[in-house]
């Protein structure tokens, strides 16, 4: 089976369903692409690095809103790809939207798999997205709600926001390059990702792109080659410490 012209590998995990994309002309040390959410969606980064030789690696998750057993089982899908695949040990997830608090969760519970990551317009603040209750013009909160078991008052005094957890990605110098729209009424910038940002500058380890006047829609850039370079220069080389 293919995906855009590259080989795709159906494969079963822990009862979950997973893919595997593999370059035409692989890197020897097979370095790879974890797409966390919405597999196929905005893949114009992937693509590319699959032409560089990256492979490209999705996990089925239970839901878009993360809950514990999908970070776990995210950790030993990579633990299994570099044994049964020999993929390397760690990977570059993309994170998109919900796919970005994934990222995060991931990058802070289990850095020994993340080498870097690409975080686009992230879901970091709960009470932003799913909850709107700030500047968000569409919520997901009914959906939310009955994925996690948790209500808006929980929220109010939850310490296990995305944004909770940058702090443990910084302590383990995990490079983070954040893209996001300046106008976008699903997940504020400014209440998501320029938290992230304030929290990441002076590290030396924050790439950011705002998009001026972009809404949620379209993720990535027209122009990758920023993105491309972060990724050479995090990943497909010596890891900056």
């Amino acid at each position: 089976m293919e995906w855009n012209g590259f080989e795709r590998l159906d494969l079963q995990f822990e009862g979950r369903e997973a893919i595997l994309i593999c370059p035409r002309e692989p890197r020897a040390d097979k370095k790879w692409l974890l797409k966390t959410e919405y597999f196929g969606a905005f893949p114009a980064f992937e693509l590319g690095m699959l032409e560089r030789g990256y492979y490209l690696a999705h996990m089925k998750n239970i839901s878009r809103w993360c809950p514990r057993e999908d970070t776990d089982a995210r950790a030993r899908f990579c633990a299994w790809l570099s044994a049964e695949y020999g993929l390397a040990p760690q990977c570059l997830p993309v994170g998109m939207s919900c796919g970005g608090m994934q990222a995060v969760y991931l990058a802070a519970e289990y850095p020994e798999y993340v080498a870097a990551v690409y975080l686009d317009a992230p879901v970091l603040n709960l009470l932003s997205c799913p909850c709107a209750l700030g500047e968000a013009e569409h919520g997901f909160y009914e959906e939310f709600q009955r994925h996690m078991g948790m209500t808006v008052s929980d929220l109010l005094n939850y310490r296990n926001h995305p944004i909770d957890r940058v702090e443990e990605m910084i302590q383990n110098r995990i490079p983070v390059f954040l893209c996001c729209g300046d106008r976008d009424k699903t997940v504020p910038y400014s209440e998501n990702g320029r938290h992230l940002a304030e929290k990441y500058r002076g590290t030396g380890l924050l790439t950011e792109i705002l998009k001026p006047g972009c809404d949620h829609h379209p993720h990535s850039l027209e122009d990758l080659t920023p993105l491309y370079y972060f990724a050479e220069k995090y990943y497909g080389g010596e890891k900056i410490k």
